[in-house]
């Protein structure tokens, strides 16, 4: 207790000593300087990119106490056009006050802001429309005379601040990274085009990219099947998946090579979205076969938000945002529960659950770090799929699910936990300093029967006719980490200048999977056919250089390469037929590695300030199935070569096009095969052709649209390699890919408008739409897919709470909507296979194969409220 008594002694000493000794009050507290909340990006003047000029707007800024900008001043020019545009930039700023005792002051704040021309521009977010005033609402009380102005020597704390000796703190304006493009197709999808249609889940997300539909045949808890550019990437296979440093793909998973489940991603909070179509980046890696997805999570509207959601089919969803209002975008905790009944007769009722936290942190010396966590898990019943000749003879509904006990036992189940810390250095003069480091724990069993009764046992040849309900089971833990390093742009030469990026990427998998057939209904195991653990590490090293002639010309390109080593523990490897002598114990344990070199390179070209032109080449790769692996074998990666050229315009005003060509060449390509629970198999190399064309218009803030089109001719170049169970593999020259839809066109919609005034404040209206169409894709057998269109809407009403428009972010407002997915109540299949089957419907058994559908969702309709506060 003497420690405790001598600091309380010492404490009412110290409180009591000025008065004792009858000194003056001590001074009043130091203010706080305003902290960024929300900024927005200037827009560098297109009518002076010609002229390449570098040059720095400084401002003095008044901040408000209540945060908003009420002046902005130029101190030192950049010239006319650049000093507008900060000047309109800032004015859209919103800060946390300057606080002094716990009061808000006015304050003023010297801000500068850097313009350098080239491919870096980023497109400032559109500013809100200022709402008029009713002609009803009573005229606003005079203003009060300004009050004082706090002048802050040490200016803000901002994420990126500079300080120097002698002088104010410096904000320099750097938005989030912006890499740089490296093809004409490599599109940057912002928040509003995002939520422009309804997106049920992130990975309906990926729609509004040119080229890609999503198909989701399987459920809730297993991953969607993504097309892109000519591939049916069932799970994930052919494109590179990630949420920001995290890799969702998934290497070796049992349910196919690439899983990639985007559950873990809650729609809400994908502030912005990158696709690169193609494989002409150094850091994409694994999996980057058709091209790259990447999501940027980030809430822009601060404060809390609950959003309920009730629906056809018994849907139910809740939905809560926290995003702290003196925080940065990146900082925010969000979390939703969904529970439905599904379509149809019962089979296709679903749980499922999600949430994701960010923290971003500022560190010492210019560093800030941020930090990762999300979970997700999912139950979900299955229906499975569904013959064609069944449903044209009325034996079963379209919606529905085969009666036998096999058919309807069908389900799966998955969760995810992952974790990431990344931290990051942007500088004003172009050098980037970020590592990383993550880990992921995930969990997948599912039971899934395609084919009837067709199995036999490998174990026990006489079992047989129990029906085909695969299980699978893959669980999976993760490490990984990577760092990045970019230097500043410098001169090479009197007449070139030149930029070097070196990064690299390491993972280790820990990977126990297993498949068997089971028997219901107590899921009683008759024939097992896989039982391994797998170790698989990998290492991946990349360098970029940027070499810029000119100010309209500029060449990228590096090398990538990777290294994987895999440790397979296969217990039901060397597997001894029924029919054969014992002469060992089953189990195949071995080792393999190899390296994937990868050169990519891009050429721009701006013969025009509005037009640029593009040509792409890359090198890529694809990761083995572990199991296919023999002993010391340098592991077979798939290689991809990918060629692009195109052209993108942009004319002023909102709007853009571009249009591009490419071709795709796999070593090894892979398909699905329904018959052995969804597993992959190997189809001999391919290639793939085609144009992307994409146009958007965003005339104003409150009207975005965008319209893409993908043609694509996707063929079989050779058969694949003989194997013992398929000794000589059927080939058609030019036999057209199956599952590969030639045409993909996808529309879609926003627009925001006030209509009415109710109480004092203006109800904005915001109606949303999208609308899919595949052609009829090949099937195996000569057959083919029945085409699809599919058109979703939304529509809602949001209200300011309290008198008086005005774009204050922190006033809270309420918002009633309703969405339609297939609005036109389409009877569609959402994956559509051709195989043999037998089913106790099918009057005579048959071995030839027939066409099987998963139906899509029909007309459904949800209704939703939000409130933000």
């Amino acid at each position: 207790m003497r420690w405790p008594s001598f600091l309380c002694c010492l404490s009412a000493a110290a409180l009591a000593a000025p008065l004792a000794l009858g000194q003056p009050e001590a001074r009043p507290e130091a203010p706080v300087a305003p902290q960024i909340l929300e900024h927005v990006d200037p827009e560098y003047p297109p009518e002076r990119l010609a002229e390449g000029i570098d040059t720095t707007v400084t401002l003095f800024v008044t901040v408000e106490k209540d945060g908003t900008v009420s002046d902005a001043v130029v101190a030192e020019s950049g010239g006319a056009a650049f000093d507008d545009a900060a000047m309109k930039a800032v004015r859209r700023w919103r800060f946390s006050p300057a606080m002094r005792g716990g009061a808000p002051l006015r304050a003023r704040i010297r801000v500068p802001f850097h313009f350098a021309p080239g491919p870096h521009e980023q497109e400032p977010a559109p500013a809100p429309a200022e709402p008029a005033p009713p002609a009803s609402a009573p005229a606003p009380p005079p203003k009060a005379p300004p009050a004082p102005v706090e002048e802050f020597a040490g200016g803000v704390a901002g994420p990126h601040a500079v300080a120097e000796p002698g002088k104010p703190i410096e904000i320099h304006v750097q938005g989030r990274p912006n890499p740089p493009r490296r093809a004409s197709s490599d599109f940057r999808i912002g928040r509003a085009a995002l939520s422009a249609a309804p997106h049920a889940t992130a990975a309906d997300l990926l729609r509004t990219a040119p080229g890609v539909h999503i198909a989701h045949p399987e459920g809730d808890a297993v991953a969607q099947r993504i097309f892109l550019r000519g591939f049916e990437a069932e799970h994930g296979q052919d494109i590179e998946l990630r949420v920001g440093p995290i890799p969702l793909n998934q290497r070796s998973h049992v349910h196919g090579q690439g899983y990639a489940d985007l559950g873990v991603i809650i729609p809400e909070v994908v502030r912005s979205l990158r696709v690169v179509e193609g494989v002409y980046d150094p850091q994409q890696g694994d999996f980057a076969i058709a091209g790259s997805a990447y999501f940027d999570l980030g809430v822009e509207e601060r404060g809390l938000l609950l959003k309920g959601t009730l629906g056809s089919f018994g849907t139910r969803r809740l939905l809560a945002i926290w995003a702290p209002e003196a925080q940065s975008e990146d900082t925010f905790g969000a979390a939703a529960v969904r529970a439905t009944d599904g379509f149809g007769d019962g089979t296709r009722g679903a749980v499922s659950g999600g949430a994701i936290g960010q923290y971003r942190v500022p560190l010492p010396d210019e560093y800030s770090a941020l930090l990762h966590v999300a979970a997700h898990g999912a139950r979900a019943n299955l229906a499975g799929v569904l013959r064609r000749d069944d449903i044209e003879a009325g034996r079963v509904d379209f919606h529905d699910a085969y009666p036998d006990v096999s058919a309807r036992s069908q389900s799966a189940a998955a969760t995810r936990l992952q974790l990431a810390l990344l931290v990051e250095r942007a500088d004003d003069d172009g050098s980037r300093k970020s590592a990383w480091l993550w880990t992921m724990a995930s969990g997948y069993r599912s039971r899934m029967n395609f084919t009837g009764f067709m199995q036999r046992s490998r174990e026990r040849p006489a079992w047989t006719g129990r029906g085909d309900l695969f299980e699978q089971s893959n669980h999976d833990a993760a490490l990984g980490g990577g760092f990045t390093y970019s230097t500043p742009e410098a001169p090479v030469t009197s007449w070139l200048t030149g930029q070097a990026a070196l990064g690299a990427e390491v993972q280790t998998d820990w990977i126990d999977q297993a498949q068997n057939l089971v028997q219901q209904p107590q899921n009683e195991t008759w024939d097992r056919r896989i039982d391994a653990s797998i170790q698989l590490t990998g290492i991946g090293v990349h360098g970029d250089v940027l070499l810029e002639p000119v100010r309209w010309a500029r060449l990228r390109g590096g090398l990538r390469a990777d290294l994987l080593v895999f440790d397979v523990d296969d217990r039901l490897g060397n597997f001894i037929p029924a029919a054969q002598k014992e002469t060992h114990i089953v189990g195949f344990r071995r080792t393999a590695a190899g390296v994937a070199f990868g050169p990519r390179a891009t050429l721009e070209v701006d013969p025009l300030p509005r037009l640029r032109l593009s040509a792409s080449y890359g090198h890529g790769y694809r990761s083995p199935q572990a199991l296919w692996l023999e002993d010391g074998e340098n592991a077979p990666f798939t290689a991809v070569r990918s060629y692009e050229v195109g052209a993108t315009f942009r004319p002023g005003g909102g709007l853009s096009a571009t249009a591009a060509a490419y071709e795709t060449r796999l070593s090894e390509d892979v398909e699905a095969d329904p018959t052995e629970g969804g597993r992959m198999r190997l189809i001999g190399p391919t290639t793939r052709r085609g144009v992307v064309l994409y146009f958007q218009a965003a005339p104003s803030p409150l009207l975005v649209s965008t319209v893409s089109a993908t043609f694509t001719h996707a063929t079989k170049d050779a058969p694949p390699a003989p194997t013992p169970e398929d000794p000589s593999p059927s080939y058609v020259p030019g036999e057209p890919l199956p599952f590969v839809p030639p045409v993909v066109v996808r529309a879609d919609l926003s627009l925001r408008r006030e209509l009415v005034a109710i109480g004092g404040a203006p109800v904005e209206g915001r109606l949303g739409y999208g609308a899919t169409f595949l052609s009829p894709q090949p099937l195996p057998r000569a057959q083919r897919a029945a085409p699809v269109f599919v058109m979703d809407a939304s529509l809602a009403f949001r209200r300011r709470l309290g008198a008086g428009g005005g774009d204050a972010p922190s006033r809270p407002w309420i918002e009633v909507g309703v969405e339609a997915q297939n609005l036109l109540d389409a009877e569609y299949a959402d994956a559509e296979y051709s195989f043999v089957s037998s089913w106790p419907t099918t009057p005579v058994p048959s071995r030839l194969p027939a066409r099987h559908i998963s139906a899509g969702p029909p007309l459904t309709i949800l209704g939703n409220v939000t409130l933000s506060l």
